[in-house]
């Protein structure tokens, strides 16, 4: 009896020896693909046409109303939710924080027609796309009229894009200002 006991627990101990090799042969792993070196031209071109969507229902808003058609276009670039952040003036803001925002800029604090200029620095507009995400980075040139009085805003700006069902919607923003 002991000794089917002592057979029977080298015959298991084999089993898992040999169950249990390095033989990396049969293994499969996962690729990971390269998403850092491939330029993606068809999601860059997508990502630059919402972009210039935004500038458009950013520049037909302007002064008309937080709660006109052309804000709720602005608003609907972005893909609101827990993960949603902005960072901006010193200040973080979650989505609601940013939809108020950005309703009151555009809609109330601008004057309508008010946006002279909505444009990047020249030369410094850069889409980078990594499969489905892609960041935006620019120098913001934007010339608003507040109050009768010309006010540029030049800042450091990223937006960082997820394509999503509905296209490429907005997940973060980033403003700083540009130092002198």
């Amino acid at each position: 009896m002991k000794t089917k006991s002592v057979l029977l627990a080298i015959l298991t101990s084999l089993l898992l020896l040999v169950g249990c090799s390095n033989d990396d042969d049969n293994v499969q792993t996962e690729q990971i693909p390269d998403l850092i070196n491939p330029t993606f031209p068809e999601a860059k071109q997508q990502v630059m046409e919402t972009f210039g969507a935004i500038a458009q229902s950013i520049t037909a808003g302007a002064g008309n109303g937080a709660n006109g058609m052309h804000l709720d276009q602005l608003i609907s670039f972005h893909a609101y939710g827990p993960k949603f952040t902005e960072f901006n003036d010193g200040h973080t803001f979650d989505s609601a924080g940013n939809e108020a925002n950005e309703r009151m800029l555009f809609g109330e604090t601008v004057d309508p027609g008010g946006v002279v200029k909505f444009a990047p620095v020249d030369g410094t507009l850069k889409v980078a796309v990594y499969g489905n995400v892609a960041n935006l980075t620019f120098t913001s040139d934007f010339h608003l009229m507040i109050n009768g009085e010309l006010h540029i805003v030049n800042n450091l700006i990223t937006l960082l894009f997820v394509n999503t069902p509905d296209g490429w919607k907005m997940v973060h923003e980033h403003h700083s200002p540009l130092s002198n």
